[in-house]
């Protein structure tokens, strides 16, 4: 049988639709327009085929109610002040090693790998690059390359942007996004990150399982 082109890169767009969900939400806090995409109908009858619940106020309350509540809600999880959760690769890679902070050795890591891809940041990127955000937006550009390629026909190219994906996978998101997920869990107070994290685990849980299969093949 010849190849299904188009299967594959439809398969890639979706992977690249779902990373590119993920990074918005833990890039900031929530919009209105954020919001109202989430309640949809796209994506909220993705939802419901998942069996994904995002809790009775989401859906009920305006969405001026929702922005504020899930604002206050990153606030306190991602910000702070006091204690919260820092969504940065070398924290939690380097913590127990006692050098875990921002701008580690595992942030030199990320940024030389994003940089010999030869993709770049976005306009006016002032972050910093092991962000949980900014390794999900490079996945979402890696398998939206990868899908490009499929849809040129060029298997060498597409295959090229899977070794990329499953090396950056391997030496960093996969190393850490568990523990970033598990830590949201734990302290969320409302169903909306709790939910969204939970998602996230499952998602890399998929893509590791994803990875094996295709490294055996």
């Amino acid at each position: 049988m010849g190849t299904n082109w188009k299967e594959l890169a439809d398969s890639a767009k979706s992977r690249s639709d779902i990373y590119g969900l993920l990074t918005r939400v833990f890039r900031e806090e929530p919009t209105e327009a954020f919001i109202k995409e989430l309640k949809g109908p796209r994506l909220s009858g993705a939802f419901s085929d998942m069996e994904i619940d995002l809790g009775e106020k989401f859906y009920n309350d305006s969405k001026s109610e929702v922005v504020e509540a899930l604002v206050l809600e990153f606030t306190r999880l991602f910000i702070g002040p006091g204690h919260h959760i820092s969504a940065h690769e070398s924290i939690f890679v380097e913590a127990d090693s006692g050098a875990g902070g921002l701008w580690g050795a595992k942030t030199v890591e990320v940024k030389k790998f994003i940089e010999t891809t030869g993709l770049e940041y976005g306009a006016g990127f002032n972050g910093i690059p092991d962000h949980v955000s900014v390794e999900l937006e490079f996945m979402q550009q890696l398998t939206e390359w990868e899908s490009n390629k499929w849809t040129q026909q060029d298997r060498k190219g597409a295959e090229y942007c899977l070794s990329v994906q499953r090396m950056f996978l391997e030496q960093h998101l996969l190393c850490w996004i568990s523990g970033f997920c598990d830590a949201i869990i734990d302290q969320a107070e409302m169903p909306f990150y709790r939910v969204m994290a939970d998602l996230t685990r499952n998602y890399m849980e998929f893509e590791q399982q994803s990875i094996k299969t295709d490294t055996a093949a």
